[in-house]
């Protein structure tokens, strides 16, 4: 899905060949491992010292002419430094795939990460228990960390309406967890849905997970 969109803009501008990552996981399965085989250069941002810790031992260094990978947790604080950073090694704004995934906070800092960076194309994790037009983000908590079960994130449509007049969804996964958004000056090339046609409720089977427990942590939420 990542490459047929990136093939699209292309046709509209020229590709930078570049990424970012926020949630790169250990490397073995994320959004822009694919990129790098293609001849992408990017950067990758995680949390996990033992995902990191991995990352190192199997690449041999952190840091090459075509990765940059950094540990760090992105909050309000750190999100601008760190995409300062990732851009500055990239040499440009202009990158072509923006991936974020941290299981929390997403909603909260994505607007950060625009102040500095102009992604054509931005994957963000969305929480598929909340279908449109249900909107629902997490209360922003710096010290975060998931659960492992259905209070995380935001909703589809809670993403729909931080990006209007920017990004335009364009697409979502089939098993509800990753929703792809394009910038809305490269647009031609795709055909616009609505949110509720495009909206793909949680099938984690289909990637070997039997699903996120229930809590009341959502309604505990609501009526504080």
């Amino acid at each position: 899905m990542i490459r047929a969109c990136l093939e699209r803009i292309a046709t509209m501008v020229p590709l930078s060949n570049t990424f970012i990552e926020i949630g790169c996981g250990n490397g073995l399965e994320n959004n822009t491992h694919q990129l790098l085989l293609d001849g992408f250069r990017g950067a990758w941002l995680d949390g996990s010292a033992s995902n990191i810790g991995f990352i190192a031992e199997q690449l041999g260094s952190l840091t090459n002419k075509a990765l940059l990978v950094t540990e760090a947790f992105a909050t309000l604080t750190s999100t601008g430094p760190l995409i300062d950073e990732f851009s500055d090694f990239l040499g440009t704004q202009d990158i072509d795939f923006f991936s974020f995934d941290i299981d929390g906070n997403d909603l909260h800092l994505m607007p950060i990460a625009l102040n500095s960076i102009t992604p054509k194309l931005i994957c963000v994790e969305y929480n598929g228990k909340f279908p449109p037009p249900t909107r629902m983000a997490m209360s922003y908590a710096e010290q975060h960390r998931w659960a492992e079960d259905d209070y995380y994130g935001a909703s589809l449509q809670a993403w729909v309406d931080l990006f209007a007049g920017k990004y335009t969804l364009v697409s979502c996964n089939l098993s509800g967890v990753n929703a792809f958004f394009v910038r809305n000056d490269l647009l031609g090339p795709f055909t616009i849905y609505s949110t509720a046609r495009l909206y793909q409720p949680c099938r984690y089977w289909l990637v070997g997970n039997n699903g996120h427990r229930a809590s009341l942590k959502w309604l505990k939420q609501m009526l504080s």
